[in-house]
């Protein structure tokens, strides 16, 4: 297999360590007491309903059925008291709880997914598709689908950037609407930005992930064309082209994300994710062998060019605590993502050597945080993607190194020192470069 022993370790401990002593406790003291709990924003009836759908694809309730046992007594059984055991972060513990509570319990435990992958080769060298193969055998890599969320938005740029538009190019900071069969749609910007009404650049709006700026980029460059360089970076799953596109409302495989990122940062070849380079038999005959699929997606000056506006994510954006707080030095660039409700936390990631994702959230979407203070992405999946660097980082025989930098293409020429907000529009046309 393609697997690092030593970074599936790194990123198994990351996701244990950030889930298990950060966002997991502070889950815990925001819903206590509270009837619905885990639920939030739904009612109780569609509580139940989320509670009968997960009886019902439990292996006990199958087995009950299928001893012809009558619901209302399957349900009595479901309701009744017994020793079990039951999954915890300090280990599985035994207690008494009845079969419905123990469901109910396991719909607080937040659930992740996490690949490397080597850019140039494809070789994925860690996966963890969640945190505990006895209790959550769901595999939010590759099996596992959810709203990405402004992880999205570097899609929308790339049809810009390739079609010539400087990232120094400024648009106003103001909604954008779009009229819909029976009424106008104005995609929202949160929280209120100070800057509302000024002139603000494309990289501006991408390191600051501003939906306006995005909704901008929507009307002006046809969807279909983002999604048709979305097909060829290797995302295959459903994707509308209507004006919440901004959002991210689209359900990706991490597995899909992680591989278009890494697009970026080769140079506009997209290569599929390898997981198994040879089979033998036990004689050592090789049998089959296996190698990335590769396309040239993008171009090499537009791929860096994203590289770059990516960079400012991390040094100046939504992802700039992996400077001040984790004290990164080395060339990095990234995205956050957080979908309605903060069901959902993503971070992507590349570096030179290794291209990574992560995905954090509950089973089930109505449970999750408030606010976006502990539900954003930046908060829920990108201390495990900083863990897991600065373990690798340290590991001097990985050979990954701060030291590296992005391959610029020959001849690259793009001016990215710009005013980014400003009361006047561009008095330059950037439009060529």
């Amino acid at each position: 297999t393609t697997l690092n022993m030593k970074m599936q370790q790194y990123a198994e401990e990351a996701m244990i360590n950030h889930l298990k002593n950060d966002l997991q406790p502070a889950f815990f003291r925001e819903k206590k007491g509270r009837t619905l709990a885990p639920f939030e924003g739904i009612t109780r009836q569609e509580v139940d309903d989320i509670m009968m759908r997960a009886i019902r694809q439990s292996e006990r309730y199958k087995k009950l059925r299928a001893r012809k046992m009558p619901e209302d007594s399957i349900m009595m059984a479901f309701k009744e008291k017994h020793e079990t055991q039951i999954f915890t972060w300090n280990g599985v513990v035994d207690t008494v709880m009845s079969s419905y509570d123990s469901i109910r319990y396991l719909k607080y435990i937040f659930r992740s997914g996490f690949m490397a992958m080597e850019p140039w080769t494809g070789h994925v060298k860690a996966y963890v598709g969640d945190h505990n193969y006895r209790y959550f055998q769901y595999d939010h890599v590759t099996q596992g689908r959810r709203q990405v969320g402004s992880t999205v938005k570097p899609f929308l740029y790339l049809l810009a950037m390739d079609e010539g538009v400087s990232p120094c190019k400024r648009i106003p900071l103001v909604a954008t609407s779009f009229p819909t069969a029976d009424s106008v749609y104005t995609p929202r910007a949160t929280p209120p930005n100070p800057h509302a009404g000024k002139y603000v650049t494309l990289k501006w709006g991408l390191a600051n992930s501003h939906n306006w700026v995005s909704a901008w980029l929507f009307k002006n460059y046809h969807p279909e064309n983002v999604i048709k360089y979305m097909r060829k970076m290797g995302i295959t799953s459903p994707i509308d082209a209507v004006p919440s596109m901004i959002y991210g409302p689209s359900d990706i495989s991490l597995e899909e994300m992680v591989g278009a990122y890494n697009t970026f940062s080769n140079q506009g070849i997209y290569v599929s994710p390898v997981y198994v380079t040879r089979i033998e038999d036990k004689y050592g005959n090789v049998i089959s062998t296996f190698h990335a699929r590769e396309v040239e997606a993008i171009s090499a000056e537009t791929a860096y060019l994203m590289v770059t506006l990516l960079e400012g994510v991390v040094n100046h954006g939504t992802a700039r605590k992996l400077r001040w707080l984790y004290n990164f030095s080395g060339e990095m660039a990234g995205k956050t993502g957080t979908t309605q409700n903060q069901s959902d936390g993503w971070f992507m990631g590349i570096t030179p050597q290794l291209s990574a994702g992560v995905w954090v959230g509950c089973e089930d979407r109505a449970a999750h945080f408030d606010q976006l203070g502990m539900g954003a992405g930046g908060v829920m999946a990108l201390p495990i993607w900083a863990e897991f660097f600065e373990k690798v980082y340290a590991d001097t025989t990985l050979g990954i190194t701060q030291e590296e930098i992005f391959r610029k293409p020959p001849g690259f020429r793009v001016d990215l020192d710009c005013v980014d907000i400003t009361d006047k529009p561009n008095e330059t046309d950037y439009s060529n470069l």
